[in-house]
């Protein structure tokens, strides 16, 4: 009969088998980064897509940004802005609040995160690629964050294998902006796929507004079908 030893695992290697929990899918991967750029404050946010978010992509928004000195912290596990004691989890009004999603990004991409806060002269970027943090360095960025995620599972076949082809996996990501379009109505959405404009949804400056931005989002047909009051 063998016995086999118990160890601790390394924080590389638990980053990877978190990433598997945390992000399935380039769509997943997005969601969290939506969700963050949401939690900031955002009013404008660009996404940008390659090959259905497989082999690149980025959100970038106009929130709140992230202090420089916070950067290191936020590309590891269980660090995060949204709570600080036991009694936050019950009263939880963010979209995260995890702080696994950076981590496990970063463990499975090449990733790159510039922010820059609004007191700040200059943007700061830290990159990760496999997990490895690399060290901090300035950058030019307006005010908010620029999350870029490149090769997605590309150091992790098995989970990489599981991806569809390009048409599904942006099938996904259709829908999760779709659906987040819809619960941002506030909040201006560009999305580009293989460098062609797919999405513009412009944010509600009045009441007039609210129809045509669900018109672009859910379609003509389907919202005349839709009884609607306001």
């Amino acid at each position: 009969m063998i016995l086999f030893r118990i160890r601790q695992l390394d924080e590389v290697l638990i980053n990877h088998i978190a990433a598997g929990e945390v992000v399935e899918r380039p769509a997943a991967a997005l969601k969290e980064l939506l969700e963050n750029s949401f939690d900031a404050g955002a009013t404008a946010i660009t996404v940008t897509l390659e090959k259905g978010g497989k082999q690149f992509l980025q959100v970038r928004d106009n929130g709140c940004g992230i202090h420089a000195e916070d950067l290191g912290l936020a590309v590891s596990r269980h660090a995060t802005s949204k709570i600080s004691k036991l009694k936050d989890l019950s009263q939880i009004e963010s979209m995260g609040f995890r702080g696994e999603a950076l981590a496990a990004l970063g463990a499975v991409s090449q990733f790159s995160l510039i922010s820059r806060i609004a007191a700040a002269s200059e943007a700061w970027q830290i990159e990760v690629e496999g997990g490895l943090v690399k060290p901090l360095k300035p950058a030019a960025h307006l005010v908010g964050t620029t999350v870029t995620i490149a090769e997605l599972f590309y150091n992790t076949p098995a989970r990489r294998r599981f991806m569809r082809n390009e048409k599904t996996e942006f099938m996904h990501i259709d829908e999760t902006i779709r659906r987040f379009a819809l619960g941002t109505l506030s909040t201006e959405i560009q999305v580009f796929h293989n460098k062609k404009c797919c999405y513009h949804f412009k944010k509600i400056m009045q009441e007039d507004d609210v129809l045509k931005r669900l018109g672009a989002i859910v379609g003509e047909n389907f919202l005349k079908e839709m009884p609607l009051i306001f």
